[in-house]
């Protein structure tokens, strides 16, 4: 398989687990409450685990390559900014898409920053596909559970949209196979900047979610998610 069509098929099948994850928040049927509050806040944790580790694993490690340290930290710097106005932006327009923009936001940039990834053929470009699929999966879940606690949106018409916007992976990830490969310099800040935004998100809307009051399990989620990542690179190198 060419290495374009690996970023396509990589991006999308990243993209389409958002779908996967509003499909098992659809299908989920527990009745005991305890139990499902458990289990909610572990996939959260996990969320939040994944995206740690892509973040300290790949994105930083690979984007600080390029970068003096001062463009690297006003990059970081302005990722988590504009994630912090837009989040800001959300609340005061009342949207129960806050979710789905903070998911978008970060699948975007990590797309194109795995496409420029395979374009220069780095070792670590199928470990950042999988881990964007796996962050994907339980913001998914949480973006899904959000839009159906109103009346407007529909299940289906939530999964289906889910599905559509998993497209903008491969449309991202073909943009820095073919047009940023040849700019490191370009690719570094995108990764630095998703880092930045990423970090915002993982302490804004993940982690505050996740502790229970008197329960102790759901932050292995995020111990559990960490680790996988560690493995991963650490059987690609």
């Amino acid at each position: 398989m060419s290495p374009l069509l690996i970023v396509i098929s990589s991006t999308l099948i990243a993209g389409l687990t958002m779908a996967l994850g509003a499909v098992i928040a659809y299908l989920e049927r527990i009745e005991n409450k305890w139990i499902e509050e458990e289990i909610r806040h572990g996939v959260m944790a996990f969320g939040g685990g994944a995206l740690l580790s892509a973040v300290a694993l790949v994105l930083i490690p690979e984007g600080i390559s390029h970068l003096s340290p001062l463009t690297a930290s006003i990059s970081f710097i302005i990722g988590g900014l504009s994630f912090m106005f837009l989040d800001i932006f959300l609340k005061k327009i009342n949207t129960p898409a806050g979710q789905l923009a903070a998911m978008l936001a970060d699948f975007i940039p990590e797309s194109i920053a795995l496409g420029a990834a395979f374009a220069t053929g780095n070792s670590n470009a199928i470990l950042l596909a999988a881990l964007i699929g796996l962050q994907n999966l339980p913001e998914g879940f949480s973006a899904y559970r959000e839009l159906n606690a109103t009346s407007t949106y529909k299940p289906q018409k939530i999964i289906m949209l889910f599905s559509l916007m998993a497209i903008l992976g491969p449309i991202s990830g073909v943009s820095g196979f073919l047009w940023l490969s040849e700019y490191p310099e370009a690719v570094s800040v995108i990764m630095v900047f998703a880092s930045g935004g990423i970090l915002y998100c993982i302490f804004q809307d993940l982690a505050p979610q996740v502790r229970l009051e008197k329960h102790w399990l759901p932050p292995m989620g995020a111990v559990l998610g960490f680790v996988l990542g560690m493995v991963g690179l650490m059987m690609t190198t």
